[in-house]
Protein backbone atom coordinates (compact mmCIF):
# COMPACT_ATOMS: atom_id res chain seq x y z
CA UNK A 1 0.00 0.00 0.00
CA UNK A 2 1.57 3.14 -1.12
CA UNK A 3 2.21 5.73 1.92
CA UNK A 4 0.53 9.33 0.98
CA UNK A 5 3.29 12.17 1.34
CA UNK A 6 2.64 14.59 4.58
CA UNK A 7 0.78 17.45 3.61
CA UNK A 8 2.98 20.54 3.69
CA UNK A 9 2.50 23.95 5.50
CA UNK A 10 0.57 25.95 2.86
CA UNK A 11 -0.53 23.27 0.44
CA UNK A 12 -4.56 23.81 -0.45
CA UNK A 13 -7.06 21.49 0.77
CA UNK A 14 -7.14 18.60 -1.40
CA UNK A 15 -10.54 16.90 -2.72
CA UNK A 16 -9.82 13.42 -0.35
CA UNK A 17 -8.95 11.61 -4.04
CA UNK A 18 -5.77 9.50 -4.03
CA UNK A 19 -4.20 7.46 -6.13
CA UNK A 20 -0.71 6.03 -5.92
CA UNK A 21 0.62 8.45 -3.36
CA UNK A 22 -1.00 11.04 -5.10
CA UNK A 23 -3.62 13.85 -3.90
CA UNK A 24 -5.80 16.24 -5.54
CA UNK A 25 -5.59 19.60 -4.97
CA UNK A 26 -8.84 21.25 -4.52
CA UNK A 27 -8.12 24.83 -6.94
CA UNK A 28 -11.36 26.14 -8.08
CA UNK A 29 -11.04 28.06 -11.21
CA UNK A 30 -10.86 31.34 -10.99
CA UNK A 31 -14.14 32.99 -10.08
CA UNK A 32 -14.01 35.40 -13.19
CA UNK A 33 -13.75 32.29 -15.59
CA UNK A 34 -16.90 30.72 -14.28
CA UNK A 35 -18.37 33.72 -14.73
CA UNK A 36 -17.56 33.68 -18.74
CA UNK A 37 -17.88 30.49 -19.75
CA UNK A 38 -21.58 30.55 -17.85
CA UNK A 39 -22.41 33.45 -20.07
CA UNK A 40 -21.29 31.25 -23.08
CA UNK A 41 -23.80 29.00 -22.02
CA UNK A 42 -26.44 31.42 -21.83
CA UNK A 43 -25.23 33.87 -25.30
CA UNK A 44 -25.02 30.30 -27.30
CA UNK A 45 -28.63 29.92 -26.14
CA UNK A 46 -29.80 33.04 -26.83
CA UNK A 47 -28.21 32.62 -30.37
CA UNK A 48 -30.07 29.56 -31.62
CA UNK A 49 -33.02 31.36 -30.06
CA UNK A 50 -32.93 34.93 -32.17
CA UNK A 51 -31.01 33.10 -35.41
CA UNK A 52 -31.36 30.58 -37.39
CA UNK A 53 -29.74 27.87 -35.72
CA UNK A 54 -31.34 24.00 -35.34
CA UNK A 55 -31.63 21.98 -38.30
CA UNK A 56 -34.83 20.73 -39.03
CA UNK A 57 -36.89 18.13 -41.43
CA UNK A 58 -37.10 20.72 -44.32
CA UNK A 59 -35.31 23.16 -42.92
CA UNK A 60 -33.96 25.16 -39.41
CA UNK A 61 -35.45 27.42 -37.12
CA UNK A 62 -35.84 30.79 -38.23
CA UNK A 63 -35.10 32.59 -35.70
CA UNK A 64 -37.18 35.69 -33.73
CA UNK A 65 -34.85 38.08 -35.60
CA UNK A 66 -36.23 36.91 -38.71
CA UNK A 67 -32.59 37.06 -40.35
CA UNK A 68 -31.11 35.03 -43.61
CA UNK A 69 -28.00 34.67 -45.13
CA UNK A 70 -29.94 33.98 -48.37
CA UNK A 71 -32.15 37.41 -47.98
CA UNK A 72 -29.26 39.37 -47.48
CA UNK A 73 -27.24 37.57 -50.77
CA UNK A 74 -30.42 38.26 -52.36
CA UNK A 75 -29.97 42.07 -51.20
CA UNK A 76 -26.79 42.59 -52.34
CA UNK A 77 -27.07 41.38 -55.80
CA UNK A 78 -29.90 43.42 -56.43
CA UNK A 79 -27.86 46.68 -55.03
CA UNK A 80 -24.96 45.44 -57.44
CA UNK A 81 -27.85 44.94 -60.30
CA UNK A 82 -29.34 48.21 -59.61
CA UNK A 83 -25.57 49.90 -59.71
CA UNK A 84 -25.38 48.23 -62.90
CA UNK A 85 -28.87 48.73 -64.75
CA UNK A 86 -27.78 51.64 -67.04
CA UNK A 87 -24.85 50.13 -68.30
CA UNK A 88 -26.44 47.35 -68.40
CA UNK A 89 -29.61 48.43 -70.33
CA UNK A 90 -26.95 50.03 -72.89
CA UNK A 91 -25.21 46.90 -73.60
CA UNK A 92 -28.81 44.74 -74.36
CA UNK A 93 -29.88 47.58 -76.72
CA UNK A 94 -26.10 48.41 -78.34
CA UNK A 95 -25.34 47.10 -81.27
CA UNK A 96 -23.24 44.16 -81.01
CA UNK A 97 -20.67 45.19 -83.91
CA UNK A 98 -20.31 48.71 -82.60
CA UNK A 99 -19.26 47.89 -78.96
CA UNK A 100 -15.84 47.09 -79.62
CA UNK A 101 -16.04 51.21 -80.45
CA UNK A 102 -17.13 52.59 -77.06
CA UNK A 103 -14.47 51.72 -74.51
CA UNK A 104 -16.23 52.09 -71.45
CA UNK A 105 -19.21 49.44 -72.56
CA UNK A 106 -16.83 47.24 -74.30
CA UNK A 107 -14.77 47.27 -71.28
CA UNK A 108 -17.61 46.91 -68.77
CA UNK A 109 -18.84 43.87 -71.30
CA UNK A 110 -15.71 41.72 -71.34
CA UNK A 111 -15.36 41.90 -67.26
CA UNK A 112 -18.73 40.74 -67.27
CA UNK A 113 -18.34 38.22 -69.80
CA UNK A 114 -15.19 36.82 -68.25
CA UNK A 115 -17.61 36.85 -64.66
CA UNK A 116 -20.43 34.92 -66.75
CA UNK A 117 -18.09 32.52 -68.46
CA UNK A 118 -16.43 31.23 -65.54
CA UNK A 119 -19.75 30.46 -63.97
CA UNK A 120 -21.47 29.01 -66.52
CA UNK A 121 -19.09 27.82 -69.15
CA UNK A 122 -15.95 27.13 -67.44
CA UNK A 123 -17.18 23.49 -66.92
CA UNK A 124 -17.62 22.77 -70.58
CA UNK A 125 -15.13 24.64 -72.38
CA UNK A 126 -12.87 25.19 -69.64
CA UNK A 127 -11.39 27.94 -67.46
CA UNK A 128 -9.34 29.41 -70.47
CA UNK A 129 -11.64 28.51 -73.00
CA UNK A 130 -9.20 25.94 -74.59
CA UNK A 131 -11.86 23.20 -74.66
CA UNK A 132 -12.04 19.30 -74.15
CA UNK A 133 -12.37 16.40 -76.10
CA UNK A 134 -16.32 16.78 -77.31
CA UNK A 135 -16.46 20.31 -76.20
CA UNK A 136 -14.87 23.41 -79.02
CA UNK A 137 -11.41 25.40 -78.41
CA UNK A 138 -12.96 29.01 -78.36
CA UNK A 139 -9.11 30.34 -78.32
CA UNK A 140 -9.00 29.08 -82.07
CA UNK A 141 -10.31 30.25 -85.89
CA UNK A 142 -12.16 26.99 -86.16
CA UNK A 143 -15.90 27.59 -86.01
CA UNK A 144 -18.75 25.56 -86.48
CA UNK A 145 -21.77 27.90 -86.65
CA UNK A 146 -19.14 30.54 -87.07
CA UNK A 147 -17.19 33.02 -85.45
CA UNK A 148 -18.50 36.63 -85.92
CA UNK A 149 -20.00 38.13 -83.07
CA UNK A 150 -23.93 37.78 -84.13
CA UNK A 151 -22.92 34.61 -84.73
CA UNK A 152 -21.76 33.40 -81.25
CA UNK A 153 -24.33 35.83 -79.95
CA UNK A 154 -27.21 33.54 -81.68
CA UNK A 155 -24.83 30.32 -80.61
CA UNK A 156 -25.49 31.20 -77.05
CA UNK A 157 -28.64 32.29 -77.11
CA UNK A 158 -30.52 29.33 -78.67
CA UNK A 159 -27.87 26.52 -77.59
CA UNK A 160 -27.32 23.41 -79.98
CA UNK A 161 -29.32 20.21 -80.29
CA UNK A 162 -31.48 21.11 -77.59
CA UNK A 163 -34.87 20.65 -77.01
CA UNK A 164 -35.39 23.65 -74.60
CA UNK A 165 -35.47 26.33 -77.89
CA UNK A 166 -37.22 25.82 -81.00
CA UNK A 167 -34.76 28.52 -82.49
CA UNK A 168 -31.29 26.11 -81.07
CA UNK A 169 -28.66 25.48 -84.19
CA UNK A 170 -29.51 21.78 -85.37
CA UNK A 171 -28.14 19.09 -87.38
CA UNK A 172 -27.48 15.69 -87.47
CA UNK A 173 -24.61 13.60 -88.71
CA UNK A 174 -26.32 10.19 -89.99
CA UNK A 175 -24.86 6.85 -87.74
CA UNK A 176 -23.68 5.27 -91.45
CA UNK A 177 -22.64 1.96 -89.28
CA UNK A 178 -24.94 1.48 -86.56
CA UNK A 179 -27.98 1.78 -89.19
CA UNK A 180 -26.35 -0.16 -91.27
CA UNK A 181 -25.39 2.65 -94.45
CA UNK A 182 -22.13 1.53 -94.89
CA UNK A 183 -20.09 -1.31 -94.76
CA UNK A 184 -17.48 -1.65 -92.44
CA UNK A 185 -14.86 -1.75 -95.19
CA UNK A 186 -16.27 1.60 -96.36
CA UNK A 187 -16.13 3.27 -93.06
CA UNK A 188 -12.53 2.21 -92.72
CA UNK A 189 -12.08 3.22 -96.43
CA UNK A 190 -13.32 6.86 -95.74
CA UNK A 191 -11.70 7.13 -92.30
CA UNK A 192 -8.30 7.05 -94.10
CA UNK A 193 -9.56 9.40 -97.07
CA UNK A 194 -10.61 11.87 -94.35
CA UNK A 195 -7.10 11.48 -92.38
CA UNK A 196 -5.60 11.93 -95.73
CA UNK A 197 -7.36 15.28 -95.89
CA UNK A 198 -4.84 16.73 -93.14
CA UNK A 199 -2.36 14.12 -92.32
CA UNK A 200 -1.33 10.63 -93.11
CA UNK A 201 -3.56 7.94 -93.28
CA UNK A 202 -3.42 4.59 -91.56
CA UNK A 203 -3.51 2.82 -95.21
CA UNK A 204 -2.53 4.79 -98.32
CA UNK A 205 -3.97 1.97 -100.15
CA UNK A 206 -7.91 2.59 -99.44
CA UNK A 207 -8.16 6.96 -99.97
CA UNK A 208 -9.34 6.55 -103.45
CA UNK A 209 -11.59 4.11 -102.55
CA UNK A 210 -12.52 6.35 -99.51
CA UNK A 211 -13.00 9.70 -101.93
CA UNK A 212 -15.47 7.58 -103.54
CA UNK A 213 -17.21 7.06 -100.40
CA UNK A 214 -16.96 10.61 -99.26
CA UNK A 215 -18.38 11.94 -102.40
CA UNK A 216 -21.60 10.36 -101.96
CA UNK A 217 -22.55 10.24 -98.71
CA UNK A 218 -20.69 12.71 -96.68
CA UNK A 219 -19.52 15.76 -99.53
CA UNK A 220 -23.12 16.99 -98.84
CA UNK A 221 -22.68 18.53 -95.74
CA UNK A 222 -18.41 18.74 -95.50
CA UNK A 223 -18.04 19.75 -99.00
CA UNK A 224 -16.36 18.23 -102.07
CA UNK A 225 -13.00 18.84 -100.09
CA UNK A 226 -14.09 18.21 -96.73
CA UNK A 227 -13.75 21.87 -95.38
CA UNK A 228 -17.27 22.05 -93.51
CA UNK A 229 -19.98 23.62 -93.90
CA UNK A 230 -21.20 26.05 -91.24
CA UNK A 231 -24.53 26.40 -91.98
CA UNK A 232 -25.12 22.67 -90.47
CA UNK A 233 -22.72 22.92 -88.05
CA UNK A 234 -20.71 20.26 -90.06
CA UNK A 235 -17.03 20.42 -89.29
CA UNK A 236 -13.85 21.25 -91.50
CA UNK A 237 -11.99 17.86 -91.82
CA UNK A 238 -9.00 19.33 -93.85
CA UNK A 239 -7.83 21.53 -91.33
CA UNK A 240 -6.12 18.59 -88.53
CA UNK A 241 -8.64 20.87 -86.11
CA UNK A 242 -10.30 17.49 -84.31
CA UNK A 243 -13.60 17.68 -82.02
CA UNK A 244 -13.40 14.00 -81.01
CA UNK A 245 -10.11 13.22 -82.48
CA UNK A 246 -8.40 12.35 -85.37
CA UNK A 247 -6.98 9.16 -85.34
CA UNK A 248 -8.10 6.41 -87.46
CA UNK A 249 -10.23 4.23 -84.54
CA UNK A 250 -11.87 7.37 -83.27
CA UNK A 251 -12.51 8.14 -86.82
CA UNK A 252 -14.15 4.96 -87.18
CA UNK A 253 -16.51 5.24 -84.27
CA UNK A 254 -17.35 8.72 -85.23
CA UNK A 255 -18.62 7.50 -88.90
CA UNK A 256 -20.12 4.39 -86.96
CA UNK A 257 -22.21 5.87 -84.22
CA UNK A 258 -22.20 9.84 -85.27
CA UNK A 259 -21.92 12.31 -82.58
CA UNK A 260 -24.57 14.89 -81.08
CA UNK A 261 -23.00 17.08 -78.48
CA UNK A 262 -25.63 19.84 -77.19
CA UNK A 263 -25.20 22.95 -75.59
CA UNK A 264 -28.45 24.74 -73.63
CA UNK A 265 -29.48 27.73 -74.26
CA UNK A 266 -28.52 30.13 -72.31
CA UNK A 267 -31.24 33.13 -73.58
CA UNK A 268 -33.80 31.80 -70.95
CA UNK A 269 -31.00 31.13 -68.27
CA UNK A 270 -29.36 34.85 -68.54
CA UNK A 271 -30.26 38.33 -69.06
CA UNK A 272 -29.53 39.97 -72.34
CA UNK A 273 -27.08 41.54 -70.91
CA UNK A 274 -25.47 38.80 -69.75
CA UNK A 275 -25.55 36.57 -72.62
CA UNK A 276 -24.09 39.64 -75.00
CA UNK A 277 -21.60 40.61 -72.43
CA UNK A 278 -20.27 36.42 -72.60
CA UNK A 279 -20.28 36.75 -76.32
CA UNK A 280 -18.59 39.87 -76.65
CA UNK A 281 -15.61 37.70 -74.01
CA UNK A 282 -15.60 35.02 -76.17
CA UNK A 283 -15.14 36.96 -79.47
CA UNK A 284 -12.24 39.03 -78.30
CA UNK A 285 -10.79 35.76 -76.64
CA UNK A 286 -8.39 35.31 -79.92
CA UNK A 287 -10.55 33.05 -82.00
CA UNK A 288 -13.61 35.35 -83.12
CA UNK A 289 -14.09 36.29 -86.79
Amino acid sequence: MSKVPPKLSGDPETTGHSWDGIEEFNNPLPRWWVWVFYLTIVWGIGYTIAYPAWPMINGATAGVLGYSTRAQVAEEIAAVDAANKAINDKLAAADLTAVSGDPELNGYAVSAGGAVFKTWCAQCHGAGAAGAKGYPNLLDDDWLWGGDIEAIHTTISHGIRNTEDDEARYSMMPAFGRDGLLEPAQIDEVANFVQSLSGTPDDASKVEAGATVFADNCASCHGEKGEGMREQGAPNLSDAIWLYGGDHATLVQTITNARFGVMPAWAGRLSEAEVRAVALYVHQLGGGE
